[in-house]
């Protein structure tokens, strides 16, 4: 006889590859004839509603890998929230809007544009976001990422666009719209103005001057001691460019000011500053004339060094002492502090620079020179020439550049529309409202109060083409503004039907109401604003155009989850746009991830050649694997990955696969519905496997409560390979194999095993969202027709047993000690397998007692043929590493082998139908 094939051996269809970049793709399409989708939506009807709310990707190019972060990250989030019973209704959204998408149709249409409208250009550009929202769909679903793809929003369909300017015109109604001439961020490249969050900062080499202002005032009386002196004011700057547009030197109102001899001139610099400012100007034959506070000074003035007007002294306490001079050159055209004194000492709003990054041809010395790159020398030149340059360096310091073009940009007041921080309360309430969210990790809560708190207003107006327009009208006859709530309404309603096409394609009588007419002049024939709305703009009201306007989800949103760059993109203007309009913040909770570095910590850049692509992690590796890599990281820092990193990540996911290919096979004859056993009738073992079972569901709920997903990463990791594989599914091997089929015994270990691997299902279902589908269809009885419609475990009675389970550490802490001393005896060839052995352990104290109480069990415990307890042990034996006092003692196992177990046993040969097996295979066979 074959004895082998009397044993109850593994048996499933499960393979022990898991071969993910072939098979996803027919899970992927199994999904979709079960309209898995469609169920899921079924199943929620009458659940609590949790909503995240998708932060839209730009719809231009492939995702990337930070993209596979976030959407990964998001599908866990409510996967795990559906199967804790909530109904979890996911839209995926697409910002549609901006310059990189007009950027790159603009390559692609070439000389061809200038024949176009603006219209004609829109529909390209319409065009071009559709293709990459249809090419991204795809490439986020063969992420196994579950949502209403058939549905997504898009903040270019007719009733987004329409939903934007309704809200433009909220804010109008509230008085929080103007338009002014004020310093805005500018790219010359694009010829656009930018908003923060559309600036990135990187190293650039700028000139470093300092230039001297003649004081051409009178002296105040306190300093008759520098009557008849050459005094000068010196400023310091990196941008010789702005000096034609100097209109003030600015003095801190509390520091002291102090005027130092140099030869012939008398240099005005703060106090504080005096000494490197000297040695920065290698100049060392100095002497300090006189100390005095720079109010003595407000509103006199000094000369501009270039042209013939005057540069007036005024006082602000952004003046610092941490670079330059204490003298700030004020160019209120060109800065936003220099702006908001401008303001205040009534100067002129002054910029020579047009949309190009030129100066206006009428500009003496320099007129259509290009501002970064002709201008600087020249400035500089003309200051040498007239004797105001002191000094002129180079330095490489951190400078604004377009988020886009990456090239550096320049800050020039232009007439832009904005929204006002201060009227409304916008600012103050926002500050309130930041207290009300929970910001996961905390310090995202910190970052965005301060980024509120100091930000200055919102400039929504950009000048291009492709984007909502700003649907403000002026009137022809006296140039007034009418941004009037009621036409700008009107016109939104005009935009739901035909979309905002219609603005760049029918005149303005044609959009606004009947009878409407300037509350200036009555006159009623108008033209239209040609700006469009910021893109910021565009996504921060999707909480009007997609939370309020869909029923099955709700607003305030749950969840907010971006990178932690959004603290200044979209968590911001979100918030700004649903406080301005509707006093409550968009979300509930805001959860921020890190970016993807390199397996070197680097960024990714296509120049360095480091980039991962998620198409080429599928490809090698499989989605799921990258659905794991999310899960072990501690996403809320900068996170890593590469090759390395997912073949590591790949051996712990074969470790799970393992698992549970190996209780599958050994399921293949148990059902369920007849075949379980109680768990009081579950042998010991058994029992403490269901509870440690019960104690990783509790652990596991918590990280996905906790939303710390590389806890319940271990968690499960270690429950597989160390709890399972090691000890229990280790020992289990001959009660499996070598007992009846239906024997008491083996349903008890078959009941154990099937709690594990259906609930262990369960809790992996969010992360390895297609393997356990493919495990869940293999498991034995009946079901839902997937894991994703099913819930996290509940067991019927508590499990969990800490007394036992401290009982079983102590045990496995010997087992380490005896295994230690086999694996010796195993290189002396004392023995061979550890089933070759017969163990020998002596112990005392409450090991002593331990063993005693499972004396009958060791055996099978260390998987060895015999093992006995005694009093002491000689020299020879091994001493316990784990276990203080423990000895083992290893020998050559008494008896015969048994041809079907393999144990050695003395009953071997005692039964004459079957010579070569013990007696507890004869009657297994019996």
């Amino acid at each position: 006889m074959e004895y082998k094939d009397t044993l109850n051996l593994p048996q499933t269809e499960f393979p022990m590859r898991g071969n993910l970049p072939n098979r996803e793709p027919e899970f992927i399409e199994k999904w979709q004839e079960l309209d898995l989708q469609g169920k899921i939506e079924e199943a929620g009807a009458g659940r609590p509603n949790f909503t995240l709310h998708d932060g839209p990707p730009y719809a231009n190019g492939h995702i990337h890998i930070g993209h596979a972060l976030n959407k990964i990250l998001k599908d866990i989030v409510i996967k795990s929230k559906r199967m804790q019973g909530f109904y979890t209704p996911y839209v995926p959204g697409w910002d549609c809007h901006g310059l990189p998408i007009e950027l790159k149709v603009d390559q692609e249409l070439g000389k061809k544009k200038r024949e176009m409208s603006k219209a004609e250009i829109r529909k390209e550009c319409r065009a071009y976001a559709q293709k990459w929202i249809t090419i991204q769909s795809e490439e986020f679903q063969r992420l196994g990422i579950f949502g209403d793809w058939e549905n997504p929003y898009l903040t270019m369909t007719t009733d987004y666009e329409a939903a934007t300017a309704r809200e433009l015109a909220r804010f109008a109604e509230r008085g929080c719209m103007y338009k002014g001439k004020k310093p805005v961020h500018w790219c010359p490249s694009c010829v656009t103005a930018l908003a923060e969050a559309e600036v990135e900062y990187d190293d650039h080499t700028s000139p470093s001057i300092y230039v001297k202002f003649p004081f051409t005032d009178e002296l105040p009386t306190e300093l008759a001691e520098l009557k008849g002196k050459k005094l000068s004011f010196v400023i310091w700057t990196t941008t010789p460019w702005t000096i034609p547009a100097n209109l003030a030197v600015c003095l801190h109102p509390e520091l002291p000011y102090v005027a130092v001899e140099v030869g012939t001139d008398v240099l005005v610099m703060a106090e504080g500053l005096y000494e490197q400012v000297m040695k920065n100007l290698e100049i060392e034959d100095y002497k300090v004339l006189a100390t005095f506070q720079a109010p003595l000074f407000e509103k006199k003035t000094c000369r501009h060094p270039i042209y013939d007007r005057d540069s007036l002294l005024v006082l602000g306490d952004y003046v610092t002492l941490e670079a330059g001079t204490g003298c700030v050159h004020t160019a209120p055209g060109h800065g936003q502090d220099d702006y908001v004194t401008g303001l205040k000492y009534g100067l002129e709003i002054y910029n020579p620079v047009d949309d190009y990054g030129r100066y206006r041809e009428d500009l003496e010395f320099f007129g259509k020179m290009n501002v970064k790159s002709d201008a600087n020398p020249a400035v500089t030149a003309k200051l040498t020439e007239v004797g105001a340059l002191l000094s002129e360096s180079k330095m490489s310091h951190s400078y604004p550049h377009c988020w886009r073009c990456k090239k550096p940009i320049i800050f020039r007041a232009t007439e832009q529309w904005f929204i006002s921080m201060e009227a409304n309360e916008l600012r103050q309430k926002s500050l309130k409202h930041i207290n009300d969210v929970q910001w996961i990790p905390h310090w995202g809560r910190e970052r965005i109060y301060n980024m509120i708190e100091n930000r200055p207003d919102w400039c929504i107006s950009r000048q291009r083409t492709w984007g909502v327009p700003i649907t403000v009208l002026y009137c022809k006859k006296c140039g007034e503004a009418i941004a009037d709530g009621k036409v700008m309404h009107h016109i939104a309603d005009r935009f739901e039907q035909g979309g905002s096409d219609i603005w760049f394609e029918q005149e303005a009588k044609e959009l606004v109401p009947a009878g409407t007419a300037c509350g200036a002049c009555g006159h009623d024939d108008f033209d239209k604003e040609m700006d469009i709305l910021d893109v910021w703009f565009d996504s921060g009201v999707s909480h009007a155009a997609v939370l309020e306007q869909r029923d099955n989800l709700k607003t305030p949103a749950d969840m907010y989850l971006e990178g932690s760059d959004q603290h200044r993109g979209w968590f911001h203007s979100s918030l700004l746009a649903s406080v301005g309009t509707r006093d409550v913040a968009p979300y509930k909770a805001v959860l921020t991830h890190g970016f993807v570095l390199d397996e070197k910590g680097r960024p990714m850049s296509k120049s360095v050649g480091n980039v991962v692509a998620p198409e080429k992690v599928i490809n090698k590796f499989g989605a799921e694997i990258l659905r794991l890599w999310v899960a072990t990281q501690d996403y809320r820092n900068d996170t890593r990955v590469g090759d390395h990193i997912l073949q590591q990540v790949s051996e712990a996911y074969r470790r799970i696969r393992n698992t549970a290919r190996y209780i599958l096979g050994n399921l293949s004859d148990f059902d369920p519905a007849t075949d379980m056993v109680a768990a009081g009738d579950m042998q010991e073992i058994d029992r403490w496997a269901v509870s440690r079972l019960e104690d990783l569901v509790s652990r596991v709920e918590k990280s996905y409560d906790d939303y710390e997903f590389h806890v319940l990463y271990h968690a499960v990791h270690n429950f597989c390979s160390v709890d399972m594989s090691s000890f229990y599914l280790d020992i289990l091997k001959d009660r499996l194999y070598t007992t009846k089929q239906a024997s008491p015994e083996r349903r008890s270990a078959q009941t154990a095993m099937y709690m594990i691997i259906d609930a262990l299902t369960r809790l992996v279902a969010p992360v390895l969202s297609f393997t356990a589908d493919e495990i869940w269809w293999q498991l034995p009885g009946e079901r839902e027709e997937s894991v994703h419609l099913a819930g996290f475990p509940r067991f019927e009675k508590k499990l969990r047993d800490p007394e036992l389970e401290e009982r079983y550490k102590q045990l496995i802490a010997i087992r380490s000690d005896v295994t230690k001393a086999l694996e010796l005896a195993r290189n002396e060839k004392t023995v061979g397998h550890s089933l070759d052995a017969r163990v020998t352990i002596a112990a005392s104290g409450d090991a002593k007692a331990l063993l005693e109480q499972y004396r009958d069990e060791l055996a099978t415990l260390f998987i060895v043929s015999q093992a006995e307890l005694t009093d002491s042990l000689g020299a020879e034996a091994q001493s316990g590493d784990e276990v203080e006092g423990l000895k083992v003692a290893v020998a050559k196992a008494d008896g015969e082998k048994c041809e079907r177990c393999w144990n050695y046993r003395t009953t071997v040969g005692t039964n004459s139908d079957h010579p070569s097996i013990c007696s507890s295979c004869s009657d297994a066979l019996s």
